[in-house]
């Protein structure tokens, strides 16, 4: 063996090598050694060590690496530069989200303190923010008005409920118990899930249903707003169809619009609209950017106490927001079973949208994120900060990104944005009590115009990728349809449907060589490629397994031009047919014979110096009917071509250096060594050229397929699969069982170890077909196909036509 290499080319000489002279060269583990068994695994994960310990405590800890490690000198400035930026973003998106989840401002103040101090401990990513996000928010605000809606707290006077009049203070004490129960039990949820390293359930949710499940949640976010936006008192909705529902019930409502509130909201989204635009423009000669949504905060706060919008113009505002921290409290368990499925979903949505930027962030900067542990650490955040009544969290997008792009190095930034959230919340709180509810919905309006933007995701899919694009579109439509929980399960649903059936309908190919080389490509779509006569290679897209199995082997016989149940029911069907002959003519033979020891006892009675004996007698008998020449004895039709050659197979492997043995199986002709004596195969009363066309051209055309000469060899390339289970085992067995019976060698090539193991496991080898039948490549396999089958050369069709006319003459 050997290699050289010049000028751009390469050279490989080595031997052929089938599976087993590939682990005597590379000396392949057994089983055993890579794979240990379940008690040594729970014994080396039960084995407590120091230095183990110590990585525990570490990696279930990660501020315990990098704390120490920090320098001031370095990250100082920028952390608090950055931490800063992105607490003064998070007072006007905690308050305004918090309407989103149908809760009062100020528990979205406290959803922006206690999950970001308690991720700052036990979080892997150094650069997302911990908080409020508008698509959790659109979950939790349809839960709450789903366990409690307007109508369960009607003020009673006396024996009768005052219309239109709600107990709001008992209404929201209730949401806020509902809410911060799905927070507690979706955390324990992503808790449990991170601790049985179950966080590549994340990777379920691909980036086409994430960002068609956002843009829908942002039209949920829009339409919850509209009553804010209008002013107007719209029907509470739940379950399918409720958007649409509230939609229609809006726009009946638009003639009862309160102009003043409309006017704020107006003049609120213009002024965000526009001072965003040139924030962008002038973002490059900014250092930080500028705080817009606290500015219109604090100058409508202003306008609004000066003003007296809430009592001169019944416009709706914010209200009492209590100074101080309220103590912790244990989340009301009797809504657990309500709710556990609305906590999964938030718990996998969360992930999925925390992860994806994390992710996003480590791999720009050149750090690793632990799945699981931000899986544990997103978790405790909720379940921590559900006792302190927040709502589910997760990082939010602009945040973040105002998070890195201002220079934030680390976690130290979560802290500094929960000190500024928290000194508002102890000092400031309440002098955000004039506040309009419409300059908060308009934020949420203008902050939902990044997620807006992902309907350019439709024309960019059309052109990349049709499948992507069916999930966009059905994520979207069963979002919008369904609402946000029904529409997560159905869209997830969906997109697994999606690999299933492309791995159920993969893409089936025979390949063929590029000349002086060897690569092997699909015959289909290169030109510049020919197929190996009489060899088939035979590739799949995807890996063989239950649900595409019986496909496999159909499209195998269709690619390969070879109907092997027709065949072998015909080849039985001969072979019976023969067996029955062989019989018929043996009574035949049995009765003349006792015709003939008659005979021979009448004519030994009148000449008995004349007659044979018996046994020579018999022996002559069967010589006379053994002879080719003769007709005695045999039945119409049977000797020669007269029914023609229908089918022919070899009855042996050839071997390059010895001539191929064929067997006729109808027509009842003997074996031949060659195909030149066509004319023994003819009925003396029925040679002529017509019957041999007739019986060409019935075969050529018919039901059988190709003539079996025309491929002797079939290579299965199995480099796309990675795993292999128990009915393509099955599968595997029956194609080199069946090709084996019309004499057609069956190998594969390019098998990786892990599905040789399998192979190994499922007890696929037998004494019949062995490793030997496996190849490191498809080239190895055709080399040998070649070298073990490849010399005896088949007749074709105009060889066929130039020996009938040679015998006609």
């Amino acid at each position: 063996m050997g290699t050289t290499y010049r000028s751009g080319k390469y050279r490989v000489e080595r031997d052929l090598l089938d599976e087993e002279g590939l682990e005597a060269i590379a000396q392949r583990k057994i089983y055993s050694d890579t794979h240990p068994r379940l008690t040594e695994r729970l014994k080396d994960s039960l084995r407590c060590t120091v230095p183990k310990l110590k990585q525990r405590i570490v990696h279930s800890l990660p501020v315990l690496y990098w704390l120490p490690r920090y320098s001031i000198w370095e990250y100082g400035m920028p952390d608090l530069i950055s931490g800063i930026s992105v607490g003064i973003m998070h007072l006007p998106q905690g308050m305004a989200y918090s309407l989103l989840a149908s809760l009062p401002p100020v528990f979205g103040l406290y959803t922006s303190l206690y999950p970001a101090l308690v991720y700052f401990f036990f979080g892997t990513s150094r650069h997302i923010s911990i908080g409020t996000f508008a698509v959790l928010s659109i979950m939790v605000g349809g839960v709450t008005e789903r366990l409690a809606p307007d109508s369960n707290f009607l003020i009673a006077n006396g024996t009768n409920l005052t219309a239109g009049q709600v107990d709001i203070q008992a209404r929201d004490l209730y949401r806020v118990q509902v809410a911060a129960a799905t927070t507690v039990l979706g955390g324990l949820i992503q808790v449990v899930l991170g601790l049985v390293r179950f966080g590549f359930v994340g990777t379920y949710l691909s980036e086409p249903l994430v960002r068609a499940y956002t843009t829908a949640a942002a039209a949920h976010a829009v339409v919850a707003q509209l009553k804010y936006i209008f002013g107007v008192s719209p029907k509470r909705f739940s379950g399918p169809l409720s958007l649409v529902y509230t939609l229609v019930d809006v726009c009946s409502l638009l003639t009862k619009t309160h102009l003043p509130t409309l006017v704020v909201s107006a003049v609120s989204m213009t002024f965000l609209i526009s001072a965003k635009e040139l924030n962008s423009f002038l973002s490059p000669k900014l250092p930080v950017p500028i705080p817009v949504e606290l500015i219109t905060i604090v100058a409508a706060t202003l306008i609004s106490s000066y003003t007296q919008l809430s009592s001169n113009l019944t416009i709706s505002v914010v209200g009492e927001i209590p100074s101080g921290l309220s103590p912790p409290s244990l989340p009301n368990v009797h809504v657990f079973g309500e709710v556990v499925g609305d906590a999964f979903a938030l718990a996998i949505v969360g992930y999925a949208i925390s992860i994806s930027l994390g992710k996003t962030f480590a791999l720009k900067h050149g750090y690793k994120v632990d799945s699981n542990q931000e899986l544990v650490a997103l978790g405790l955040s909720n379940a921590v900060g559900g006792f302190f009544q927040c709502y589910s969290v997760c990082s939010s997008m602009s945040r973040s990104l105002i998070q890195e792009s201002t220079g934030g190095k680390t976690q130290m930034a979560g802290i500094v944005s929960a000190v500024i959230v928290l000194v508002t919340i102890l000092k400031l709180g309440p002098l955000f009590q004039e506040l309009p509810k419409a300059v908060l919905a308009a934020i949420v309006f203008v902050n939902l115009k990044g997620m807006f933007k992902q309907y350019s995701d439709i024309p960019q899919l059309w052109r990349s990728n049709k499948i992507d694009l069916a999930v966009w579109l059905v994520t979207w439509v069963a979002t919008l349809l369904f609402n946000l929980d029904l529409g997560l399960a159905a869209s997830i649903v969906f997109a697994l449907l999606t690999v299933i059936f492309r791995t159920q309908l993969p893409t089936y190919s025979v390949l063929g060589q590029i000349p002086g080389t060897d690569l092997y490509e699909d015959i289909e779509t290169h030109r510049g490629v020919r197929e190996i006569p009489g060899i088939t290679i035979f590739r799949s897209s995807s890996t063989v397994y239950f649900a595409n199995a019986d496909l496999y082997l159909e499209a195998l016989k269709e690619k390969s031009g070879l109907d092997i149940s027709k065949m072998i029911i015909y080849k039985r069907r001969e072979e019976a047919k023969q067996r029955r002959r062989e019989r018929r003519a043996e009574r035949r033979a049995q009765r003349q014979a006792k015709r003939e020891k008659r005979a021979q006892s009448a004519m030994q009675a009148a000449a008995p110096e004349t007659v044979l004996s018996v046994e020579e007698e018999e022996e002559e008998a069967v010589s006379r009917w053994n002879d080719p020449s003769s007709n005695e004895g045999a039945a119409p039709g049977e000797n020669g071509g007269g029914n023609g050659t229908v089918f022919v197979i070899p009855d042996s492997a050839r071997h390059a250096d010895e001539q191929g043995r064929w067997e006729y199986l109808k027509g009842g002709a003997p074996d031949c060594a060659s195909l030149g004596s066509v004319s023994e195969l003819q009925d003396e009363g029925s040679s002529s050229e017509d019957t041999l066309s007739r019986d060409l051209e019935r075969v050529s055309l018919g039901s059988l397929g190709k003539w079996t000469w025309d491929v002797h060899s079939i290579i299965l390339d199995l480099s796309t699969a990675n795993f292999i289970d128990t009915v393509a085992i099955k599968t595997l067995r029956s194609i080199f069982r069946d090709f084996d019976e019309i004499s057609v060698d069956v190998y594969m090539a390019g098998c990786q170890a892990k599905v040789v193991e399998h192979l190994e496991v499922g007890g696929f080898f037998t004494e019949s077909v062995t490793k030997r039948h496996l190849f490191v490549s498809v080239h190895d396999a055709v080399l040998y196909c070649q070298n073990h089958r490849g010399a005896a050369t088949m007749p074709s069709y105009e060889e066929y036509d130039e020996i009938q006319r040679s015998t006609a003459l």
